[in-house]
């Protein structure tokens, strides 16, 4: 849907304040998610910051805080009596040990939403334990279901415990305290836990696990054994996706390039049939010849794109003309109020942002020392490998 001009109104978000103590990559994924849907976010380094995240650093303004020190604690309860949204990702204790927890910072704003997006959350036995996304992934079956079956598994980069499983349920986890604070009139505490969106991604697949359509890792319907969802080789050494798991897509499929009767594609035993076909036939043409001979077909096969690729296909470039590697998406897309990525500010603005709170020149310096400000930390990533 395109947004005409006169359509076009202020973002989702605009007027809710964010202030973004998190660290590492899902809490400034998921406060730049605020930022695009038009939330000022306001993201604090020094101290135990570590580096932010260029790729999610977008649409924020940067404040360096000593919060060891009296006056950057003063500073930042300034700061949270001011916003909407308070979010944090260290273990817990840390915040409250920093002066920025829950309960003081609730008692300065009572409407505060307050988000802490762990790995294991806030109680049980691993809730001060170290962890990252494969851990997570590990921990609530996710990674024993997926992968090769004859390998260990692999965990697909660091998309569902980080992104989805964290910064999008964080997300989710806050619009809905900021939808009930209407009625309310009150904040609330949000535990964002990856290990629980990562169960919950998990709901359709848990109670078909060790049955036919799933009994083990790399196993099952859609995990790998069924041709007709999986990838196949061409002859360029490209890769095409194959996915016709629907009966009418099978057969216009098979109808195509198929050999003999349309099989039962219900039918495991028809399976190394169908298999040996498709490995035969898509092998026989490169990658894109076969994008485009089933483009608008309604086959369920698309090429496989490197990351590098993915910006000039006609398909993302219609719905997000600009995009790239360093200007993805945001999203969603409304159909009244236009949601476009942030633009990217690296200065530091302690300054302006600790003036605009109340604080004095000296304090200001006092809060935010001129050590704590050093390039916001903006190295983090990529990391440097040697060798």
């Amino acid at each position: 849907m395109t947004v005409s001009t006169s359509q076009k109104a202020a973002r989702p978000l605009a007027g809710v304040r964010v202030l973004d103590m998190s660290r590492l990559a899902p809490g400034p994924y998921c406060t730049m998610l605020l930022a695009d849907l038009g939330a000022e976010v306001i993201a604090v380094t020094g101290g135990r910051a570590g580096s932010p995240v260029p790729s999610f650093a977008r649409g924020k303004r940067f404040v360096a805080l000593d919060l060891k020190s009296k006056v950057g604690r003063k500073a930042l309860h300034r700061l949270a009596a001011t916003v909407d949204v308070f979010v944090e990702s260290f273990r817990p204790g840390v915040s409250a040990r920093l002066g920025a927890g829950y309960e003081e910072l609730s008692r300065i704003n009572p409407r505060l939403i307050y988000c802490s997006l762990t790995g294991y959350g806030q109680e049980g036995p691993l809730a001060q334990e170290a962890g990252h996304d494969i851990n997570y992934l590990a921990l609530t079956g996710v990674l024993g279901a997926i992968g090769p079956h004859d390998r260990p598994p692999t965990a697909p980069l660091n998309i569902i415990a980080d992104f989805a499983a964290g910064g999008l349920t964080a997300v989710t986890g806050i619009l809905a305290a900021l939808f009930e604070r209407v009625t309310s009139g009150r904040g609330q505490f949000v535990d964002a836990a990856m290990i629980d969106g990562c169960m919950s991604l998990m709901a359709m697949h848990y109670p078909v696990w060790n049955q036919k359509v799933m009994p083990d890792r790399g196993v099952g319907w859609i995990a790998g054994t069924a041709p007709y969802y999986r990838c196949y080789a061409c002859s360029d050494k490209g890769y095409v996706s194959v996915g016709p798991l629907e009966p009418q897509f099978f057969a216009k499929l098979w109808e195509d390039i198929g050999e003999g009767d349309l099989p039962d594609q219900m039918d495991i035993r028809q399976w190394p049939k169908i298999e040996q076909v498709f490995e035969k036939t898509f092998s026989s043409q490169p990658r894109d010849h076969w994008a485009e001979r089933y483009a608008g077909r309604d086959v369920c096969v698309l090429p496989v794109l490197n990351p590098d690729e993915v910006w000039e296909h006609p398909h993302i470039q219609a719905r997000f003309p600009g995009a790239g590697p360093e200007n993805v998406p945001a999203i969603p897309r409304f159909g009244r109020t236009a949601v476009t990525p942030s633009a990217l500010d690296e200065s530091d603005q302690s300054d302006a942002i600790l003036a605009e709170a109340g604080l004095t020149p000296d304090e200001i310096a006092k809060a935010s020392p001129e050590s704590e400000r050093a390039n916001n930390g903006w190295s983090g990533w990529p990391p440097v490998f040697k060798g």
